[in-house]
């Protein structure tokens, strides 16, 4: 049976809300909430830098998942669903912003080309824990250069803003529009109505946007597998990790844990690849059995997912 709603975090329904001509003003209203700028710099309007495609049924990609558009005040807008937590997510956020910032001009134009940048993330994890030593930060944190002497704001051209899904409470209804706006991207597919409790526009229009009754066939087959294939994943980086705690905790000694780890993973994507009949070369399998990066072997673990060959898990 259909979920009245689909899931808002999935790389076929963020696309289909918040990467088309069609719902543009939803794209919009998230903006705003989540930047809270004041009326007069508040996003009025905007336009795609490209054509943003769904995925096609026999190619689903939700590792990356963006939306990139430009404002009428010339403002550069990279906003991202990042649905599993990969090593240096962070650092990548930082790179892309960058990117987006430096490829406004080409070499020899003027410097005062360039125009802002914001990369808004967000993420179906926390990335910055509760700790005693450091300050909290909240559901929806917003950062910028700062001068670490007297405090000054600086250096506004690269802006960063993360969205932590998790650190929503689910105990009590939302109390401001950013709350709002994560309650529809975590709750979306257990809702069987729009909440009364949802009371401004965006997200309200976000979830009409997402209704499982608005798909045809195809649409609804690409985001059914698209689901079963991030939770293939979810699943199979937990099971490597558990894997890779028991033999560590059998071996007794940090490197035996290591060991055990990588060769966890190694069994996970080798099984992975079986059942999705993505048979592996001589040199494929060599490779699998020399790599010692923990990394590397997550990175194909979540590709081979989703997949369509078997060059592309293994491709960079």
């Amino acid at each position: 049976m259909r979920p009245v709603f689909a899931d808002l975090k999935s790389d076929f329904v963020f696309k289909k809300v918040f990467g088309s001509e069609e719902h543009k003003d939803v794209l919009i209203a998230l903006l705003n909430a989540l930047l809270d700028l004041a009326a007069e710099r508040a996003v009025v309007d905007l336009t795609y830098l490209r054509e943003e495609e769904r995925p096609r049924v026999e190619e689903l990609k939700h590792s990356i998942v963006d939306v990139k558009c430009r404002d009428a005040l010339g403002r550069f807008f990279v906003v991202e669903m990042q649905v599993l937590q990969v090593e240096g997510f962070d650092k990548r956020v930082v790179y892309n912003a960058s990117k987006a910032y430096v490829n406004q001009i080409a070499r020899g134009e003027e410097y005062l080309g360039l125009d802002d940048v914001v990369a808004v993330s967000i993420c179906d994890f926390v990335l910055w824990p509760d700790a005693s030593t450091q300050p909290l930060v909240p559901l929806v944190s917003h950062w910028r250069m700062q001068e670490q002497h007297g405090g000054r704001l600086g250096l506004s051209h690269v802006q960063y803003v993360f969205v932590e899904l998790p650190k929503l409470p689910l105990d009590r209804p939302p109390h401001d529009l950013s709350e709002e706006w994560a309650y529809v991207f975590r709750r979306a597919p257990a809702l069987r109505e729009v909440p009364a409790h949802v009371h401004h526009e965006g997200p309200r229009k976000a979830l009409e946007a997402a209704r499982s009754a608005h798909f045809n066939a195809d649409e609804w087959e690409a985001y059914d597998r698209e689901s079963v294939a991030i939770q293939d994943a979810r699943g199979a980086i937990t099971f490597a990790e558990r894997r890779g705690e028991a033999r560590g905790v059998a071996l007794g000694e940090a490197l035996g844990e290591a060991r055990g780890e990588i060769k966890a993973r190694r069994q996970v994507l080798r099984a992975l690849l079986t059942a999705r009949a993505l048979a592996p070369s001589v040199e494929h399998q060599a490779r699998i059995e020399a790599c010692e990066d923990l990394q590397v072997l997550d990175a194909w673990i979540v590709r081979a997912a989703t997949a369509p060959g078997i060059d592309d898990v293994f491709a960079g």
